[in-house]
């Protein structure tokens, strides 16, 4: 995953990275529209912030990755408070893509009931809780509240997912 020919010293020489707010911000003016002194980035669509150095756009968390280790990670970069946009050297850990997709907290927009790991079952009439456990999609029960199924599904990702932050 090692990304173009950008190198730390390259990259130090260009940008300053302070790992306790997580923020880049640029050592020399490249432009009209990046000078000395600014917040290098923007915030991309999927909501990580990108960087460009050198006419190349790189996503933050994995320059700070450069920056601090000197070498450009092996593995994805997660941020284990899942706020893609919180670049501390503190949230983020390097990952498999597997460990990373475990660390989810919240249900996604199109979830039918709002709990992560819960589907509602018309049929029953019940939510019914869920979880993958690497190879299958395990069953956890059935329970007449959405929060009870959420509880059950919170208990097992615990014990599952040891890439996961919940």
């Amino acid at each position: 995953m090692a990304s173009a020919n950008l190198t730390a010293a390259r990259l130090r020489e260009l940008l300053h990275y302070d790992p306790l707010t997580g923020i880049f911000k640029r050592r020399i003016s490249t432009s009209q529209n990046a000078r000395a002194g600014d917040v290098a980035g923007s915030i991309e669509a999927a909501g990580y912030i990108r960087i460009a150095v050198d006419g190349k756009r790189y996503r933050a968390h994995r320059l700070a990755w450069l920056y601090m280790t000197g070498e450009w990670p092996a593995l994805m970069v997660d941020h284990e408070d899942t706020n893609k946009q919180n670049n501390r050297w503190i949230n983020l850990r390097e990952a498999t893509h597997s460990s990373n997709c475990q660390n989810i907290k919240r249900s996604h927009k199109d979830s039918s009931t709002g709990h992560l790991g819960v589907t509602f079952c018309v049929r029953r009439q019940l939510f019914i809780a869920r979880i993958w456990d690497g190879k299958h999609n395990r069953y956890l029960g059935q329970y007449d509240d959405p929060e009870m199924a959420h509880q059950a599904y919170v208990e097992a990702k615990r014990k599952l997912h040891s890439g996961g932050t919940l």
